[in-house]
């Protein structure tokens, strides 16, 4: 049986390379923007500008994905900025993928700019993996207009982990026999699946590289960590105990937030943004079949303080108005009428189950909601968000993408590839 070959292919600034692409394809003369402290990021009049993608020079001068642009700007005053084109993405990405299955027997989608190829056996049509993997490398840059690492080995754990090393435009491989060497020495947050606390928690036991976890005794590590700790001591030893699929499991929440361009002050128009994030929020839990029985909402004031607050529901429910009401109530006991910046809601514990314990008044009215949401989420989808509204909606600047109960357009289209 042939040894298993498994190439992790991950496009480098993705966001900024699929523009930096589009403009020279444009006009060759352009400048390429990945050659400047650049990056991609929101609207940043409408005070929702995040930081999806930066060049080489802004992440120099400490810039991070995910930072509010005005952070970045104060560490990279000459920062150049561009906004995100999600059609763009989803056009590049196919292109990726498309091209990606002229050579390679399997190929799994792992997020919008990155995939996993199986090449298991694929020798004696390219012979060396280690330099078809640098061709496959330059015949996207040449064909595609962008650059990609590559990651190369028996598994898909450790393929990821190697396309994670010196970027942009390099080929590494990481066998288990190269672990003491490539991968033991790397810091412990370098571990896929390990985040802060985890690595915190972990440091604060002598913890400090992902050798040191690897060589650990795995009962120890089970004992402080549960489960968690089980897979991080296999994957620090190199082995892929679950498969890293794209397939996400449920979810056990639903949630989506706005950072809103002026100051709002009064509670009537906070509870129409309310509503609008509640529509949004209920819409997908039904189109997941689920239920949920807890709400939270977040308000973030125009001093950048974050309050949250949530409860749990008697029983659980996918519909609209129950979690509406309940993150009003949740609203009126948070608020300190402080101008809002950012209004969210989010929901847990969902199921595919539900349970209720309604009153005998309450029964009737629950149906009837139930089956009017799931009518107009039908119409919605069948003609346009916008072919049902409420009535508070019409002629109201309050109303947010995705208010008439569907997810915004542009995030819509990526969510089977984004973990946002």
């Amino acid at each position: 049986m042939p040894t298993p070959i498994i190439y992790h292919i991950d496009v480098n600034s993705a966001f900024l390379s699929w523009e930096a692409a589009r403009r020279l394809e444009e006009d060759p003369d352009a400048l390429d923007i990945r050659t400047i402290a650049s990056a991609i990021g929101g609207n940043e009049e409408m005070r929702h500008g995040i930081v999806l993608a930066k060049s080489p020079l802004a992440k120099k001068c400490g810039v991070i994905t995910g930072e509010p642009l005005a952070h970045a700007r104060r560490k990279c005053p000459n920062l150049v900025t561009f906004p995100p084109d999600f059609e763009l993405y989803v056009k590049r990405s196919n292109d990726f993928m498309t091209l990606l299955r002229e050579y390679a027997p399997e190929v799994e989608a792992y997020s919008i700019d990155e995939a996993f190829c199986d090449m298991t056996g694929t020798g004696s049509l390219y012979g060396d993996p280690v330099e078809f993997a640098r061709t496959l490398k330059d015949k996207i840059r040449t064909e595609l207009g962008f650059t990609v690492n590559i990651g190369i080995s028996s598994n898909r754990l450790l393929a990821k982990m190697a396309s994670d090393f010196e970027k942009p435009d390099k080929v590494h491989t990481l066998f288990p026999e190269e672990l003491p060497e490539k991968f033991w020495p790397l810091p412990i947050e370098n571990l896929f699946f390990v985040g802060k606390s985890t690595a915190k928690k972990l440091r604060s036991f002598g913890i400090h590289t992902i050798g040191n976890l690897a060589g650990s005794d795995r009962n120890t590590i089970v004992s402080l960590l549960k489960s968690h700790g089980d897979t991080i001591w296999h994957y620090a030893n190199g082995i892929e105990i679950t498969e890293l699929s794209h397939e996400a499991p449920m979810n056990k929440g639903y949630g989506n937030s706005i950072t809103i361009h002026y100051d709002v002050t009064d509670s009537d128009t906070a509870k129409k943004i309310l509503l609008s994030l509640c529509e949004t929020v209920g819409a997908r839990i039904r189109d997941a079949g689920a239920y949920i029985s807890v709400v939270q909402i977040q308000i973030v004031d125009n001093e950048f303080r974050q309050r949250c607050h949530q409860t749990t529901l008697p029983s659980s429910t996918n519909i609209t108005e129950k979690i509406y009401e309940t993150a009003c109530c949740l609203f009126d006991s948070l608020w300190d009428h402080s101008p809002i910046r950012l209004l969210g809601v989010s929901t847990g514990k969902a199921t595919t189950e539900s349970y209720e314990q309604y009153s005998l008044f309450d029964t009737g009215k629950n149906e009837r909601l139930s089956k009017l949401n799931s009518a107009v989420d039908d119409i919605r989808r069948r003609f346009g968000e916008d072919s049902v509204k409420r009535a508070c909606f019409i002629e109201t600047s309050t109303k947010n993408k995705g208010s008439a109960g569907s997810m915004p357009k542009n995030k819509d289209s990526l969510s089977h590839f984004l973990k946002l």
